[in-house]
């Protein structure tokens, strides 16, 4: 990886951190992108902070804009920003906690692949990972916004794998199912957490389709799991 530029959404968060350090070891130069991130959550000379909100259009471009001007190309883009809401029936859910799911889960995907789209097609050479969820493909009960909101980010991704393979750009989405993640643990504190998917393994699929290796595999949906099959 050693000169390839990565992008990696939510790099401080409970997936995105280890997305980060595993590309950083792999050699590649990443730029870490939230809200709120700061140089020195990596200490790494070859990673960057960009706080930025890629909500809206605008903070996407401007985004991707300043990491091109400052590098030059985006080889890598890691998008690994997601949020999730549960506990309610479609009849319960309401019209903000809808749209919410919608806004982190699809729209923020939509924005920054119609900004880092085009740079890779120029470079004629791109590799894009999202991370999607085992319930865009198999929803559950009280999870109807969560779920859809995942499976259009699905269908997103498949689309661009196919409007561009003719460019040398893929796009593939990885789907966990539940993370071993402080949050979640927090969230969920009797479950057996040796059933859920470890992020260091997800993060090494990322650094595998993002290199020589995974050139060839294009428009995926590539189940991750853990003990939970």
């Amino acid at each position: 990886m050693k000169g390839k530029i990565a992008l990696v959404t939510g790099a401080d968060g409970g997936l995105g951190t280890f997305v980060t350090q595993a590309l950083l070891d792999s050699g590649a130069t990443v730029v870490g992108l939230s809200r709120k991130i700061q140089q020195s959550q990596f200490n790494h000379p070859n990673f960057t902070a960009l706080p930025a909100e890629i909500s809206t259009a605008a903070g996407a471009k401007s985004a991707v804009d300043e990491l091109v001007s400052r590098f030059g190309r985006l080889d890598i883009l890691a998008h690994t920003v997601g949020g999730f809401a549960g506990g309610q029936s479609i009849t319960e859910t309401d019209d903000a906690t809808f749209q919410r799911m919608f806004d982190v889960n699809l729209c923020s995907t939509f924005y920054l692949l119609r900004a880092a789209v085009p740079v890779m097609r120029q470079a004629g050479n791109g590799r894009i990972v999202a991370i999607g969820s085992r319930a865009a493909l198999e929803p559950g009960a009280g999870v109807g916004a969560y779920s859809a909101s995942k499976a259009a980010m699905v269908s997103l991704i498949r689309t661009v794998a196919q409007e561009n393979k003719d460019a040398g750009v893929t796009a593939n989405a990885i789907l966990p199912g539940t993370m071993d993640t402080p949050a979640n643990r927090k969230f969920m504190p009797d479950a057996d957490f040796s059933k859920w998917v470890r992020p260091a393994a997800v993060a090494s699929l990322i650094v595998w389709l993002a290199g020589d290796a995974g050139k060839e595999v294009n428009g995926a949906v590539i189940p991750v799991y853990g003990n939970e099959v």
